[in-house]
Formats: C-alpha cells, structure tokens, sequence
C-alpha cells in the first residue's frame, strides 16, 4: 500500500490547483493525485469553453464572488509567470429590448455590489466592441478574459512532478475508509493511506461521499451542454464575449458566443439533462447512472418547476433552425451555414432533495476527509483561491 501525507482524487482544475497550493503551503508533505482516466482534464475541465469570470452574476458574500474575484486575479499571475496563454478581452451582457432592462440593471448593480469594474452602454458604445449584435442596451465587463485551462493545468502537473509528488493514472477509486489514524482509499490498481484526503472527483463526487460511509447533502444531476462554432468564415461575427441577459426562473445563462484563447469561436450552450454521468454524446446511455437520477426526488421537482424551459432546451437540442434562431436574438446575421457542432460539456449540478440547485461552492467533511461536493463555474476561474480555502480546512487536521 502506497502512503502519502495527503491524498487528493481528481486531476481537474480543482484538485490539481488545490494539490498545487498544498505542496506551496506544506513543502515538506509528500502529495498522491489519483486520477481513474489516463490524463488529466478529460471531463469538466477539458471542456471548459475558457472564460475568465469577472463574477458579475454571483450573489455578493458568497463564496462564489469571493473566490471568482481572488481567483482571477491568481489565475492571471499564474498564466503571466508560467507562459500560459491568456487575454483580458472584456465582455457584453446584451438587453434585446425593454423588457430585459430591468433585469439587465439588476446585474449591473450586482456587479458593483462585487466591485466589478463595469459599466451600462448604450446601442452605440455597443456596436463599437460587437458590430453585428442587437441589442438597445448593455454592460460591458472589460475584466472577462479567456485562457487556455487546459494548458494551465499541465503547468500545475509538472509543478507538483518537480516537487517530487506523485501523480497515479488509470486510478478510480472505489472506496474511501477512515480510520482514527489515517484514511484508505481503495482504487482499481491498489489501496493508498494518508492522514488526510481530500475528494475532488467533480461528476462523481457525492458518490465518493457516500463511500466513505457520510450521506451526501445533495446529488450531482449531470446536465450536458451542446455547442455549436461558428466556421472560420463567420467568425467575424464576434469579436469578444457575448452573452444575454440571463433569465432569473431558470438555473443556466443562455446561449452566448465565445471567442476562445487557441482560436475559434463556440456558441451554446444548449442544457439538457445527460443519460449518463459522461454522456458527452445525444446517444450516449448509463442505464443506472439515468435510473439514479430519475429516483432522485431532487431531481424530479427540479423538473416539474422547469418542465417548460426542459422542453424548449430538448427541442433544441434535437433542431438545428431551433439553435439557430436563439443564437440570432443576439446576432441576426448568423445563419444555419455558420454554424458546425462542437464538442460538448457536462456540468455536475448539486441537486437538494428539495430540487434547489446547489447555487454555491458545497463541502462535506469529516476529521479527515473533505469532499467538494460541488464547484461548477467558476469553479475553473476560481480554482487557485479554491484551492486555499481547501488548505484552511486542511489545517485543524494536519500534524
């Protein structure tokens, strides 16, 4: 049995930032990163559409806005250090007409509120940064960036490999026992010990807390988003980051444009519910991962109170014009020959038994193990202040 003085499971943004800080605060303390996939970001993080979140949208004193507001600002000096390549290109949260101002308002005081350097524009200042959006208003956020995830984490993989720690492929691990004196993790290659471990599994965090013997507050409800990019031909059509006012009935932000760091620029996305915990495909089918989620009550009345937005979300999924017609409320010009399909994400929701969305960055601890039962975005923006807080509730336990 293999023994470290931490264990962290996931090789995604959170738990690679996380193992990142650790090894920063603790020098001395040999880390174990086990990841079940052959390399790392092949799930969350590697679908990641690569935005730098200001923080606008989050209610002010959460952890959200706390950590996205701390976390950019680490994540730019880390890309600036390390060569990782970023741009603070700003984005446009767009009114199409009078009936979203209000709404639009409201985000503009709630970015103040999160001290976010932005500021409402009229239809000209708008065409100046997107010439081809409709729009009679808008915000402007020049703080929004993109970067390129994926690179990062590489950067922060062969850190902790300088350092001396230990990085485990092809490890899912199955169990998690804690003991008054250490923790076994059981994995498909062999167990592993530490005094403390620290789950960063993302889709299939509540399982590994449920595992380790606790009962998960929530469940992680798989939610597939399917993107479209725009041709090379059509991607004049955008020039930064586009977004709509977002509607407050419904837990997603809308279809927006993105223009990303290595090129190319991704439209979506459009939320379904996945038939399985990875089914990044419309065919891809887990037969218990569905049943699961179809018995969860959570997940039931979170479907009964939006049954009428699902739908619309299904039928667009399954019509091309349907996409199309949304991604025109914003660029009228965009026709369907613009437009090719990208590959897409799944966002693991924390789901209450109530059907709440987990709105917030959620932890399950015990003496020795903590989960992070929940981090969707910015979970990415936010992972190195993540990643301290983790560190502080680390602390009490460590010897």
């Amino acid at each position: 049995m293999k023994s470290g003085d931490v264990i962290f499971i996931g090789g995604g943004i959170v738990g690679l930032s996380a193992a990142f800080r650790f090894a920063n605060r603790y020098p001395h303390k040999k880390i174990i990163l086990l990841e079940k996939e052959k390399d790392i970001c092949l799930h969350q993080t590697g679908r990641n559409s690569g935005v730098i979140h200001s923080g606008i949208y989050y209610k002010p004193g959460s952890l959200k806005a706390i950590t996205c507001r701390t976390g950019r600002l680490q994540l730019e000096a880390f890309c600036e250090e390390h060569g990782v390549k970023f741009e603070r290109c700003g984005k446009v949260i767009v009114a199409i007409d009078d009936s979203q101002v209000g709404r639009l308002t409201n985000i503009y005081e709630r970015g103040r509120d999160n001290g976010i350097a932005c500021r409402l524009i009229d239809r000209t200042e708008l065409l100046e940064h997107e010439p081809h959006v409709a729009g009679i208003k808008a915000i402007f956020v020049p703080e929004t960036g993109i970067v390129d995830y994926v690179g990062m984490c590489r950067v922060l993989v062969q850190q902790l490999l300088n350092r001396g720690h230990e990085i485990v492929f092809d490890a899912m691990v199955t169990g998690v026992k804690e003991s008054e004196q250490d923790v076994t993790v059981t994995s498909t290659i062999g167990d592993f010990s530490a005094p403390v471990v620290v789950n960063c599994a993302g889709l299939h965090s509540d399982r590994l807390v449920r595992s380790s013997g606790q009962v998960p507050q929530a469940m992680i409800v798989p939610f597939r988003g399917e993107y479209f990019e725009l041709k090379p031909e059509a991607e004049h059509y955008c020039k930064h980051l586009i977004y709509p006012v977002p509607d407050p009935s419904f837990p997603f932000l809308g279809v927006h444009f993105t223009r990303m760091v290595l090129g190319g620029v991704e439209c979506g996305p459009n939320a379904v519910l996945a038939f399985a915990r990875e089914g990044y495909k419309k065919t891809d089918l887990n037969v218990a991962d569905l049943m699961e989620t179809l018995g969860y009550s959570g997940f039931r009345k979170l479907a009964g109170k939006h049954m009428k937005m699902g739908l619309q979300e299904m039928m667009r999924s399954a019509s091309k014009s349907l996409f199309v017609r949304s991604l025109q409320q914003l660029i009228p010009e965009i026709k369907a020959g613009d437009i090719v399909p990208a590959p897409a994400g799944i966002r693991a929701q924390a789901v209450a038994p109530d059907g709440a969305l987990v709105d917030d960055f959620s932890f399950t601890e015990s003496k020795r193990v903590l989960h992070v039962v929940n981090a969707p975005s910015p979970a990415a923006t936010a992972s190195l202040a993540i990643g301290d807080h983790i560190i502080q509730k680390l602390e009490p336990h460590l010897g």
